[in-house]
């Protein structure tokens, strides 16, 4: 499939994103497949809540009473020794009012390079980690591992955290897991979105590789200097202009991947109060113009590193929010019952 820019007419059909085998039913039109790939709309997911100190059941049931939908992914966060999924998060995946996917965000460890891991350090950790997923998760979910790792990386070889180690770290942790028996972990490599790190020479050697990664995914947040979603997802950067913004990068680069945009959020502009409303309607007036994008997972937190991105800090952006939501391209896919 070649790359396709949004404008022009040649957008490839929802169905041939991902091209994988092995399609759920679902009770909607749309199929899934194995990769979790919905053949038609996207997503919608959320991290909900965060930083407030509330446990993932509660802040999700929050968070979807004040969007008023249920989630089709819950982001949740793990790392070092955590067995995951927790009770709570099977829970919320298996809930009664209708099955969720989680993202699963894993950082093996802070105590040991990356190199270190590839080399088999955590081995024990991973292959306890294996053990508690056979027994007790059978569904499919996403799994990223040490998501964002552009500003963790130092160039200098014996450092153990070049893009190469990183690459090497994430191929040993999954192909572990995949060797005791994990089979339903559908894996994201997940980069910071930001432009300044795609000039870095080493950018390009972070991917593990095509075998070890099902989806590709960024972190894109709406600073100061994005007005709108197409800045957002392609954020260009003062004196690279050779760079053509991450959508159309993962286009070139991963033509037959589906994108998942992993944390995205909206921060308080409080000189313009109806920031938040007019962008939330902008992403629902654009989103289709995106097709490789098949998640869309929210970052909702009144304490974000900078600044406020909970939806519904005015009446008028939980409104555009809330109709972002109830998209029908939002909701053209219902989660696999298995």
């Amino acid at each position: 499939m070649s790359p396709w820019v949004p404008g022009q007419p040649s957008a490839p059909a929802p169905a041939e994103i991902g091209g994988l085998p092995g399609a759920y039913p679902t009770a909607s039109a749309c199929e899934v497949t194995a990769k979790l790939i919905p053949s038609c709309g996207a997503w919608w997911g959320v991290a909900p809540e965060v930083f407030t100190g509330r446990r993932p059941g509660q802040a999700l049931k929050r968070a979807e009473k004040r969007m008023g939908r249920p989630a089709d992914i819950v982001h949740v966060y793990h790392r070092e020794q955590d067995l995951f999924p927790t009770a709570e998060e099977r829970a919320i995946a298996r809930d009664q009012v209708g099955n969720r996917l989680l993202l699963i965000n894993w950082k093996p460890s802070f105590d040991h390079t990356w190199a270190e891991i590839a080399r088999g350090a955590l081995d024990e950790r991973i292959d306890r980690l294996a053990g508690h997923i056979r027994k007790n998760f059978p569904q499919r979910f996403f799994l990223t591992v040490h998501h964002e790792p552009e500003n963790d990386v130092r160039e200098r070889p014996a450092s153990g955290m070049t893009a190469d180690d990183y690459a090497a770290m994430f191929r040993h942790v999954v192909l572990r897991l995949r060797q005791k028996g994990v089979d339903n972990a559908v894996t994201v490599m997940t980069y910071m979105g930001a432009p300044n790190w795609a000039a870095k020479s080493w950018f390009e050697k972070l991917y593990p590789g095509d075998d070890v990664v099902d989806w590709v995914a960024m972190d894109p947040y709406v600073d100061d200097k994005v007005q709108s979603f197409d800045g957002l997802v392609n954020k260009a950067r003062e004196g690279f202009d050779e760079w053509p913004g991450f959508y159309r990068w993962m286009q070139a680069r991963f033509p037959g991947k589906p994108v998942m945009v992993a944390e995205w959020g909206v921060f308080e502009r409080y000189d313009q109060p109806r920031f938040k409303e007019s962008f939330f309607t902008s992403v629902r007036q654009e989103i289709r113009d995106y097709p490789q994008i098949k998640a869309l997972v929210y970052f909702d937190s009144p304490h974000a590193p900078r600044g406020d991105t909970r939806f519904d800090t005015t009446p008028g952006g939980l409104r555009a929010f809330g109709d972002l939501a109830d998209d029908p391209y939002l909701r053209a896919a219902a989660v696999p019952q298995k």
